[in-house]
């Protein structure tokens, strides 16, 4: 039996084949478009993230260019009166002065001297202190545990400032103001609760079974902590000794508040450029430098544990 085909049958075919030609042209360009729109976005975040750069380290570079300037040329180039944008001409005064010293003033490295001993000090004290409070918190259950926590975080709540005055006559009447181990007391009172908080949220995200596996595998509870449960922990224990650090290092007001004139550490050392005549802000900015380029240094030689360490406390197993 012979099937007839009529015309309606043909351009029906001949629209289908028509569509089906067009099919990949219309997917090539949605696949060029799509890869268009992606490039597009990748080249605006790719300028977003150059701008966030210029604007985090253009005031780095203002605090170096001006410590390499003369004074004169500090505020102004004496024509147009704009400050340079760029360090000419160069000029290394400032730094030398700044190693030099100046009669009435605190050496730098007596003030560096100071830094240093407060910083590391309330390191070490701290790390050790909150260490062994974040493994109790993390691995123990025992009444008041969860008021503990919410002490902790409602200590970091209290202002600092709020702080100075009744600080400063406790201080006093127990005849221990201009010292350095009173700083290193204060700065721990002010760092421990935090680096309690941060450090138990990297012990929690460390299996106990772990220590339990290696306990029974003849491991005593101690060689399970130094052998398992210590080498994971210690890239948490960088991370979390850098805030320590910064804190101790930066600090100002009460270093400000309980230390002699001419005893202070760097912050306190750099506001002696500030005078009745006015700053020095070519000494104020070469001091700034020197200031910086120790914790530059750190961050340089721990960097990857720092990420490691952050990575790590971002998820709780």
């Amino acid at each position: 039996m012979t099937t007839y085909a009529g015309p309606g049958t043909a351009s029906g075919a001949t629209s289908a084949s028509r569509r089906s030609a067009k099919a990949p042209a219309r997917a090539a360009r949605r696949r060029s478009s799509a890869r268009a729109g992606r490039r597009s976005t990748r080249i605006l975040l790719n300028l977003a993230a150059i701008a966030a750069f210029i604007f985090a380290t253009f005031p780095v570079y203002w605090m170096v260019k001006t410590s390499l300037v003369p004074t004169t040329s500090i505020l102004g180039d004496g024509s147009s009166g704009a400050p340079q944008v760029l360090p000419f001409p160069l000029t290394f005064e400032h730094y030398a002065r700044q190693f030099q010293g100046s009669a009435g003033q605190q050496p730098l490295s007596d003030a560096l001297y100071r830094s240093l001993f407060v910083a590391l000090a309330s390191v070490l004290l701290s790390m050790v202190v909150a260490f062994l409070a974040a493994i109790a918190i993390a691995r123990f259950r025992f009444t008041g545990r969860a008021v503990y926590l919410i002490a902790l975080m409602g200590i970091q709540m209290i202002p600092l400032e709020a702080m100075v005055i009744p600080i400063y006559t406790t201080l006093r009447d127990a005849d221990a103001l201009d010292s350095l181990w009173s700083l290193v007391a204060l700065y721990l009172v002010f760092v421990i609760p935090f680096t309690i908080w941060t450090l138990r949220s990297f012990i929690a995200g460390i299996p106990v079974d772990l220590e339990e596996a290696a306990m029974i595998d003849g491991c005593t509870r101690f060689q399970a902590f130094w052998k398992v449960l210590f080498p994971l922990i210690a890239p948490g224990l960088v991370a979390t000794s850098i805030y320590a650090f910064i804190q101790a290092w930066n600090e100002y007001i009460f270093c400000l508040t309980i230390m002699n004139t001419g005893h202070g550490t760097l912050p306190v050392w750099l506001g002696q450029f500030t005078g009745k005549e006015g700053t020095d802000w070519g000494a104020v900015m070469a001091g700034s430098t020197l200031f910086t380029i120790p914790v530059v240094i750190l961050f340089i030689l721990i960097q990857k544990k720092i990420t490691t360490g952050m990575a790590a406390g971002a998820v709780k197993g």
